[in-house]
C-alpha cells in the first residue's frame, strides 16, 4: 500500500544571502542524517508548500526545501532582478555547499523539472538521481500547449482568460499579461496576476473544482508567482533553444523517474516521452492526472517511486 508521509518535523531553517540583493528561504526536515533530497518547487515562483514534503519518508531522508529567488519566503520578494536560470542553479549549488552535501536526490515538478534538469546537466557528479513529474523543457511549442491548447478542455476556464485580452493581443497572449503584471498600476498588477494563477489552476486539475481553485488562491502568493512565471516564459526560460534535449548525454549515468500525467493540460505529455527517448537510464509511468503532483495517481507513483530510491545504495 502506497502512503505520503505527514506531520514531517521540520529540524531547521533560515535565509541564505546567495548574492546580487537576494535570500532565500529554507526549511531541513526529516532525518538530518538521511540522504539528502532537494525539492525544487515549480511556477517558476510559485514557492514551496508544506504539502510538498508528503512525498518523502521522514525516516530516511534529510528533506531539503527552498524558495527560489523571489518566491515564496525568500527576499525581496517577487522580485525580477537577477533572476535568471543560471541564477536558480548556483542558488542551489551554494544551498548544498552551505550544508556540505555533495551528492544529493533532485525531486522537481513542472518548473522544477526543467531547473532540476538544467542543474544536472552543469553539475552531474552532483546529483545521484532524479524524480521528476509533469516535464516541462522550456520550449515555445509547450507554451502553446497551456495557452492556447488547453481551450479544448478547459473552455470555460480559457474564455475567462483570454476574454481579458484586446482582440489585437490575442496571438500574444503571454506577452499582454505580462505588460500587465508589471503595471504601475497596483490594482492591474493585481486583477491580472489572480486572472493568470486562475486560469493556471482551473486546467492543473483532473478534475476541476471551483472551491480548490480558490483555497489554492488564498494559499499561493500570485502577485510573485504570476510576476515570475510571466518573465521566464517570455524570455524563454532563459535558456537556449532545446537546450535540455542537447545535452541529455551529460545525464547518462544518472537514473531519472518521470512521472506524467496522461491528462495533463499544462505541460505536454509528449515531453515526457521526448525526454525519456534521450535517456537510457529512465523509466516513464503516465498517471491517470492532470499537471498537479497532488492528484491521486500521481501522488502515489512520486512517493513509490521515493521508496525505491530511499531502499538503494546510491548516496
Amino acid at each position: 500500500m502506497i502512503m505520503v508521509y505527514k506531520k514531517i518535523k521540520t529540524y531547521k531553517k533560515g535565509f541564505l544571502d546567495v548574492g546580487e540583493g537576494h535570500s532565500i528561504y529554507y526549511e531541513l526536515s526529516g532525518n538530518p542524517y538521511g540522504k539528502p533530497v532537494l525539492f525544487v518547487h515549480g511556477g517558476p515562483g510559485a514557492g514551496f508548500f508544506y504539502q510538498d514534503k508528503q512525498f518523502f519518508n521522514p525516516n530516511i531522508f534529510n528533506i531539503i526545501t527552498f524558495d527560489q529567488r523571489g518566491a515564496g519566503r525568500s527576499k525581496p520578494f517577487a522580485s525580477l532582478d537577477n533572476n535568471t536560470t543560471t541564477l536558480l542553479v548556483d542558488d542551489m549549488k551554494k544551498l548544498l555547499t552551505m550544508l556540505h552535501i555533495d551528492r544529493v536526490f533532485l525531486f522537481g515538478g513542472s518548473w522544477g523539472s526543467t531547473l532540476s534538469l538544467v542543474y544536472a546537466i552543469r553539475n552531474p557528479d552532483m546529483v545521484a538521481a532524479m524524480v521528476l513529474r509533469g516535464i516541462f523543457l522550456g520550449s515555445k511549442e509547450e507554451e502553446d500547449y497551456m495557452i492556447y491548447g488547453a481551450k479544448h478542455v478547459f473552455p470555460m476556464a480559457w474564455v475567462k482568460m483570454a476574454s481579458l485580452v484586446p482582440e489585437s493581443h490575442k496571438k500574444r497572449i503571454l506577452e499582454f499579461f505580462y505588460e500587465m503584471v508589471l503595471s504601475k498600476d497596483s490594482q492591474i498588477r493585481s486583477k491580472f496576476a489572480k486572472a493568470w494563477e486562475t486560469y493556471e489552476m482551473s486546467i492543473s486539475k483532473l478534475k476541476y473544482s471551483k472551491s480548490d481553485v480558490n483555497k489554492f488562491l488564498q494559499l499561493i502568493k500570485y502577485e510573485a508567482s504570476a510576476r515570475i512565471e510571466l518573465h521566464y516564459l517570455v524570455n524563454q526560460c532563459f535558456i537556449p533553444k532545446d537546450y535540455i534535449l542537447r545535452n541529455v548525454d551529460k545525464l547518462k549515468s544518472i537514473p531519472i523517474s518521470i512521472v506524467h500525467g496522461r491528462y495533463d493540460h499544462v505541460a505536454s505529455p509528449f515531453s515526457a516521452y521526448t525526454l525519456h527517448k534521450k535517456l537510457t537510464d529512465s523509466s516513464l509511468y503516465y498517471t491517470l492526472a492532470g499537471h498537479s503532483s497532488y492528484d491521486t495517481d500521481t501522488r502515489k507513483r512520486l512517493v513509490k517511486e521515493m521508496d525505491k530510491l530511499g531502499e538503494l545504495n546510491l548516496i
